[in-house]
């Protein structure tokens, strides 16, 4: 039986960037993906890079008033992270940090800014609130409608296709030993180590065992199967996204495009196409009542024809271009809309990192989970992400 200090479980951003950061610590790695990298959600969403707080948390501000003092906070050295990441994996990722905007269309949505500023600014993220004028000086692709818009010149977009595989490369260079089309089908606590059950039909080997000190759990949407795997109750849910893709035009947006009262995400990309998504939802495939999670979400026509309707109110321009792509993705969710990062208490060694804004923030929790599993501490405080704030979920579990 193979041994390691730590199995990631997940081929994702957040899987391939701990994988990365372990190994280059020195960590005898094995991550494990049950199809192939990149094939989740890292790779199929939209690829922003939202360091203001996004529409659904700031619509439940009151609510996480707590957590968002801590979130916010995070920005700071996902910006740090982000601006020097090309030249760390040495690889273009066709990142822009171009700045964003999230607008605002009414008086309320205004007021919701300005509150928003003061929870930002507050913990020392940059941003500026622009009213119509200087936002049409700024951005003059933006319709009529526009009162106001809060501005942060870190945001902006990298390519999801290009950034996993990058890190997937780099780990491996560093000695990680990575296992594609490699279902997990059972871990176990044994002997002091975590056994993993690798199914068969591997790119690399039949059905093996393998063991390892420590287990991260960074499966995105189907972290929840693979912690019942250890008997663990994880509570985080499926939800099916659309993102749709324009024709490429000339250069129109240079900017993240957000709404702060709306479903709203636009970006350009260098060849030109208009990404816009948001939050508009997709049916998750089913099988028997149950999500299927082999199969992707099913496009909503509903969802489409919303979120392109949005998008043209507020760039007007965008109503000339044809729409050449629209496609599907599942990502996971929390009951608190926070993400589940830390160590399980009642299963020592057992980590997670998933949920929450996965792909601007991947690299951050990456960094941070390997900290925690080799060191014990982290330079960022990981406590109101801790999963032991569910704790009581898994109270009957042995």
């Amino acid at each position: 039986m193979q041994t390691y200090d730590v199995a990631v479980i997940g081929g994702g951003l957040v899987g391939c960037a701990a994988a990365y950061y372990l190994a280059g610590a020195g960590a005898r790695v094995a991550l494990i993906e049950r199809g192939g990298i990149n094939q989740g959600a890292s790779g199929q969403n939209a690829g922003s890079l939202h360091f203001q707080l996004e529409h659904r948390l700031i619509q439940h501000r009151n609510t996480l008033a707590a957590e968002l003092e801590h979130y916010v906070a995070l920005t700071q050295m996902a910006i740090a992270q982000w601006r020097d990441l090309e030249a760390e994996l040495d690889c273009d990722l066709e990142l822009g940090m171009h700045g964003g905007l999230m607008v605002a269309e009414t008086p309320a949505q205004v007021e919701l800014l300005q509150q928003k500023a003061h929870i930002e600014t507050g913990q020392g993220l940059q941003v500026e609130l622009l009213d119509g004028v200087r936002v049409r000086r700024l951005a003059p692709y933006l319709g009529d409608t526009i009162l106001a818009a809060l501005f942060c010149p870190a945001e902006g977009h990298c390519n999801p296709r290009l950034l996993t595989p990058a890190y997937a490369q780099k780990a491996a260079a560093r000695g990680a030993e990575i296992f594609t089309r490699s279902p997990v089908n059972g871990i176990r606590r044994q002997s002091g180590n975590w056994q993993i059950e690798i199914g068969a039909g591997t790119e690399t080997a039949a059905a093996r065992r393998l063991a390892a000190a420590a287990v991260l759990n960074a499966a995105g949407a189907w972290s929840p199967a693979v912690a019942a795997m250890a008997n663990l109750h994880l509570p985080l849910f499926p939800v099916g996204l659309t993102m749709n893709v324009t024709e490429r035009t000339a250069p129109l947006i240079p900017h993240l495009v957000q709404h702060v009262g709306r479903k709203l995400s636009m970006k350009q990309v260098r060849d030109g196409n208009i990404l816009i998504g948001g939050g508009w939802s997709a049916h998750l495939w089913q099988r028997d009542g149950k999500w299927h999670a082999e199969r992707a979400p099913v496009i909503d026509p509903t969802s489409v024809y919303g979120n392109l309707a949005v998008a043209a109110e507020v760039v007007p321009a965008v109503e000339t271009l044809h729409l050449v792509r629209t496609w599907t993705g599942t990502t996971g969710i929390t009951p608190d809309q926070l993400p589940i990062i830390g160590e399980v208490s009642r299963a020592p060694g057992f980590y997670v990192a998933a949920g929450g804004s996965g792909f601007t923030y991947g690299p951050s929790y990456a960094q941070l989970i390997s900290e925690l599993i080799l060191k014990g501490e982290t330079s960022f405080p990981l406590a109101p992400y801790s999963p032991d704030r569910f704790g009581h979920i898994n109270m009957f579990m042995g």
